[in-house]
């Protein structure tokens, strides 16, 4: 089976989404283990910025590694990106995304930043609305968007009771959330002719690399002490990293995005429940609630994306897959 035909059934998009989001949702109660394993405080963001070149240097090798295995960068039907545009993605999709993320997972819980790293798909919707015009929001899905943020806003009664709070490191997840959602839109974009594996290694790379200079202006490139167990928490992460988002890059290519950003939900919803397990956090009742609203928005905008669709084929006299 050609990759294009796996990634475009539905068992195979549902299966690889899985995956991926399975991937991602561990990624983020690791990372606070490895924080406190090489004792890096919320104070030591330079040293985080280190520990994250790192991660995804080494995951970008491993891609690029791959795709030179694979043969896929001797191909004629493959027309590499130019640096320019490459940087410009390594900067969005893994440079600025991560540069927010680990210092805003420093100021929250694990499970906090699981549910606010979910919003990724309300962002990845908006972006695709803004490159591409086909794309419409209808009342529907502003609602869906509505109630996605209101999941967001409520985080603060998790942490602070009934005091809302919605502190700095609530901010800047949500900012990653939004240099992740339009660099997977951007990624798609930019794939069309390109090896995804390849270019996913080369953005991560380039990123990688971008967050290891920064982290060192302060920290130096070795702040911290590698030992068997620190060594471990960093080829895990770096594995996760060059496997999900090979895969939910991939998924991206060969789908529309109204049809795959319903399966982000499934970050907040595997980043909670090994938050719980492995950080020993408590779910709350806030934090079910915050975890209903973002899924419930997410889903009610896929399904509104769904709807408009059939309708345009109803109008346009295009028969729906299956009648006749």
């Amino acid at each position: 089976m050609k990759a294009e035909t796996w990634f475009r059934h539905p068992a195979g998009i549902l299966i690889s989404s899985a995956g991926a989001t399975l991937l991602w949702g561990s990624a983020l109660p690791v990372i606070k283990i490895s924080y406190e394993h090489f004792q890096i405080d919320s104070s030591n963001v330079f040293g985080e910025w280190v520990f994250a070149g790192y991660r995804f240097a080494l995951a970008g090798l491993m891609l690029i590694a791959l795709a030179l295995l694979m043969g896929q960068t001797r191909r004629t039907d493959r027309i590499p990106l130019s640096l320019p545009r490459v940087m410009r993605l390594g900067f969005i999709q893994t440079f600025m995304q991560y540069l927010v993320l680990y210092a805003g997972l420093s100021f929250s819980s694990g499970i906090e930043g699981s549910i606010l790293v979910g919003s990724t798909s309300l962002f990845q919707i908006l972006s695709a609305r803004w490159m591409d015009k086909t794309e419409r929001l209808n009342p529907a899905k502003w609602f869906g968007l509505l109630l996605g943020f209101l999941g967001i806003l409520v985080m603060g009664f998790a942490q602070q009771g009934v005091q809302f709070h919605f502190g700095f490191g609530a901010v800047l997840l949500l900012a990653s959330a939004a240099f992740g959602g339009f660099g997977n839109v951007l990624f798609r974009k930019e794939s069309t002719n390109e090896s995804v594996i390849a270019l996913t290694g080369k953005q991560m790379f380039a990123g990688g690399l971008g967050l290891l200079l920064v982290g060192a202006v302060r920290s130096g490139l070795a702040p911290f002490h590698f030992d068997t167990k620190g060594w471990l928490l960093l080829a895990y992460l770096s594995l996760l990293s060059a496997a999900g988002f090979a895969l939910w890059n991939t998924i991206m290519k060969y789908n529309a995005v109204g049809k795959v950003s319903l399966y982000l939900f499934l970050i907040p919803v595997f980043g909670v429940l090994l938050s719980a397990v492995l950080l020993d956090e408590r779910v709350s009742a806030w934090i079910g609630l915050s975890l209903a609203l973002v899924v419930t928005g997410i889903i009610i905008v896929n399904r509104s994306g769904q709807t408009s669709r059939k309708k345009a084929m109803t109008e346009n006299g295009v028969p729906e897959k299956g009648v006749t």
